[in-house]
């Protein structure tokens, strides 16, 4: 089978990037002909590239010229199957990974300041996303839709006219040997120590670029709202307004427990100097991040707008807390620095946790939709 993936650019940070080079293999193994239809074919490790680089000034155009040449690519080409991760009309197959844009808007728009709404419907960027989103939904041509969570699903339900049986639930993998608990014990000690924290410190840890959109304010005000001198917050990605949540660290007085490290591409020794992975999103279908930590043997605190909160066992291996919510967020965090006194057992259902998702039974369940489409 020849199968074509298409993802504009690849980051060494993004969990669709990871999902897609780490899957690879897998499904190669599973007899298909993998191609990766994208701007940049550095990074993917894939055997087959097709590259469309078209120029473009600004990321309204950015998206839509390069829809417009990956489409004529795969055409040209004459793939079996085209999977898009981006959204582009006429592709065989969707994966959902960024989730409903207009759901996020939504949640953009209740909370926001009379300014960020108008600035909303202003940009002229979000309009093109909505109307590409709504006519790759209910284009013709389109046989499923990869959904890596239930909300997902539910919320592209809700929202487009799409037959039910075209959308298909199947969550992420994750590599059980890269992430494993022995990592983190090899690598506790060092990572610690470069982060300076005491051995009795209790270190939540937040990965994922996107500050706003995955709650990291909530987390800055949750560990001011705690009032214990020994939690600390280690934060890993990437925005454009970093200086805005260091801000908020320094005026809450938290200058000393956090720690901003930017994007890693390596994000073991951190999961490892970690106690509790923490990510109180306002909006997120399914990171990997809370896969890796909890095969890790993280703990992980998730909020009820993450797809992640549907694998998590409250007060068993994690906590699902409301999103925008710091004062109920910071007695969460409390408790879990109480429960990771008192001993490895929430570490152990975090790994358990993790090992239901086991990235070849990701690969096995895409294996098995090729061939059924």
């Amino acid at each position: 089978m020849k199968l074509a993936i298409v993802r504009q650019r690849y980051s060494p940070y993004g969990g669709a990037e990871r999902i897609i080079s780490r899957a690879l293999p897998y499904v190669e193994k599973k007899g298909a002909e993998v191609t990766l239809i994208t701007r940049s074919a550095e990074g993917w490790g894939a055997r087959r590239v097709l590259r469309v680089d078209p120029f473009y000034a600004g990321s309204l155009w950015r998206d839509w010229s390069f829809a417009r040449a990956a489409r004529d690519a795969w055409r040209r080409e004459g793939f079996d199957l085209v999977q898009s991760h981006e959204r582009i009309p006429g592709c065989d197959v969707y994966r959902a990974g960024d989730g409903v844009h207009r759901r996020w808007l939504e949640i953009r728009r209740a909370a926001g300041s009379p300014f960020e709404v108008l600035s909303i419907l202003l940009n002229p960027f979000h309009g093109y996303v909505c109307r590409a989103e709504k006519a790759m939904f209910e284009h013709p041509r389109l046989r499923a839709v990869i959904c890596n969570s239930r909300m997902v699903r539910d919320e592209i339900r809700r929202g487009f006219r799409i037959p039910p049986e075209k959308l298909h639930v199947i969550y992420n993998g994750v590599d059980l040997e890269h992430f494993h608990p022995r990592e983190r014990e090899r690598r506790r000690g060092a990572a610690r120590g470069e982060l300076g924290c005491r051995p009795r410190d209790t270190v939540f840890l937040f990965v994922g670029s996107g500050f706003e959109r995955k709650g990291l304010g909530a987390a800055i005000d949750a560990l001011a709202a705690a009032g214990n001198e020994a939690l600390w917050l280690v934060i890993a990605g990437r925005d454009r307004h970093l200086e805005k949540f260091r801000r908020q660290a320094r005026a809450a007085g938290l200058e000393g427990r956090t720690r901003f490290v930017g994007g890693q591409a390596e994000v073991r020794s951190l999961y490892a100097a970690a106690d509790c992975f923490i990510l109180p999103s306002r909006y997120d279908p399914f990171p990997n991040t809370v896969l890796e930590a909890l095969a890790m043997g993280l703990p992980a605190i998730v909020s009820s707008h993450c797809g992640a909160a549907e694998v998590i066992a409250h007060g068993v291996d994690g906590w699902v807390c409301r999103p925008d919510d710091p004062g109920g967020l910071a007695s969460l965090m409390t408790k879990a620095d109480e429960a990771l006194r008192g001993g490895a057992r929430m570490g152990e259902a975090a790994r358990a946790a993790a090992e239901r998702f086991p990235m070849e039974a990701m690969a096995q369940k895409l294996a098995e939709l090729y061939a059924s489409l």
